[in-house]
């Protein structure tokens, strides 16, 4: 046995939140169990079907008949990417936590990639982008964005907005995530940064969308996005409010648990 195999964490979950994703959640909850089960025996994987309206919600009921590792866990309605992500940290019972995407634009199987680097004092493996597969457009509001945030919020890592992260579980007994939109990335990556965790990273691969339409690129969520990191700004940078003591030490996230249905 090597050293990375000694030093590697004992289990793991891994989660996706999923909106109208029909066309790739099988086939990444499937890679997703190979790749888990490769790593260690105690795993498990969640899907967070975050109120999509197309069949996502019977191929997962399908998937959790088949795979007795596969919890999926059910919105009612649409909450938003943060919402979803929030439904997947509280739910997640294991050690460490990988997430990517639904739509396939990750490969999870590249969590083999960043699992040797969760040693002991690491508490985060970042990972970023090779080369981005997207449209053109998308790639440069994606670069002023990456630019515009890094600068604001001081955060020294290489790509913010890649969604493809190995978390130990224990960052979230002091780190508290309140957002519902997208900008949830920014708040988590600023607050774990500034509450002294280590972060190592990792070059992943990033590939074209296949199945389905992004639901941020266009001018109306922009604008809201704009407004949102603003906000965020002000409360983190400005105010630092999470650095002031919780006038309330209830977890939202387990408050939000409650009220999800998990098959």
């Amino acid at each position: 046995m090597s050293v990375s195999d000694k030093a590697s964490p004992s289990s793991l979950s891994v989660f996706f939140p999923a909106y109208n994703d029909s066309g790739t959640i099988a086939s990444l909850v499937i890679t997703a169990l190979q790749a888990a089960s490769r790593l260690t025996p105690n795993y498990e994987v969640i899907v967070v079907n975050d109120g999509s309206s197309d069949s996502t919600a019977q191929i997962l009921d399908e998937l959790a008949r088949v795979y007795p590792h596969l919890k999926v866990v059910t919105h009612g309605s649409n909450r938003g990417y943060g919402g979803a992500l929030r439904s997947g940290f509280a739910t997640a019972s294991k050690e460490v936590i990988f997430y990517t995407d639904g739509d396939a634009q990750y490969d999870p199987s590249e969590v083999e990639l960043l699992w040797p680097l969760m040693a002991p004092g690491i508490d985060l493996v970042n990972g970023y982008k090779i080369s981005r597969s997207d449209p053109w457009h998308r790639i440069i509001i994606g670069r002023v964005y990456h630019y515009t945030v890094k600068i604001m919020f001081g955060l020294h890592v290489r790509d913010v907005d890649c969604d493809f992260r190995l978390l130990r579980r224990s960052i979230f007994d002091r780190v508290r995530l309140e957002k519902n939109s997208g900008v949830i990335c920014l708040e988590m990556m600023k607050k774990i940064q500034d509450a002294g965790f280590t972060i190592v990273e990792v070059p992943v691969h990033h590939y074209h969308r296949a199945h389905g339409q992004s639901q941020f690129f266009n001018f109306r969520r922009v604008i809201r996005t704009g407004i949102d990191v603003f906000k965020l700004w002000y409360a983190l940078v400005v105010r630092q409010t999470h650095r002031q003591p919780a006038a309330d030490g209830g977890d939202e996230a387990a408050r939000r648990a409650a009220e999800q249905r998990v098959l």
